[in-house]
């Protein structure tokens, strides 16, 4: 599995010195049951269609979202800002735009424009019984998680 989960590690870690300025350190990868309950406060989300089906999101709560939005845009950006779930979806399409680029060669993918959830919903329902939600927990910040999250077909 390790084979499969490394382009999408690398993808992230590379957006985030790029575009952030900042490091992060990915930790141990497993697998959400379905219906779990999460600790996110918001999530960006990208479909994947053509030889590859599934999705990719990247989710956190709400301080590190501001962060990561106040890195993009200027500091002083709060939760309740507008200026967060663009940042946060703008960070989500770079990442899957990249995996769709380093897969190209082996693979048609189509992306889909980024769908950002934010709130107190904190369950994701996966309707396909043979369909598995796969986590890799990053740290950012020195003490911040961040999650990437994936279904592929």
């Amino acid at each position: 599995m390790e084979q499969y989960i490394q382009p999408f590690v690398q993808v992230c870690k590379t957006v985030f010195k790029s575009l952030l300025n900042c490091e992060i350190i990915p930790g141990r990868a497993y697998f959400i049951q379905k219906e779990a309950f999460l600790d996110w406060d918001i999530s960006g989300i990208i479909a994947l269609t053509g030889e590859v089906k599934g999705l990719i999101s990247i989710s956190m709560g709400a301080s590190t979202a501001s962060k990561i939005a106040g890195r993009l845009i200027g500091e002083g950006i709060d939760f309740s800002d507008a200026d967060v779930v663009d940042a946060i979806g703008e960070i989500v399409n770079i990442i899957a735009g990249n995996v769709k680029k380093n897969l190209e060669d082996m693979f048609k993918i189509i992306i889909s424009l980024p769908a950002v959830v934010r709130g107190n919903a904190r369950f994701i329902v996966i309707p396909e019984e043979r369909t598995r939600l796969l986590c890799i927990p990053f740290t950012v910040f020195d003490t911040d998680t961040i999650w990437l999250s994936l279904t592929i077909d």
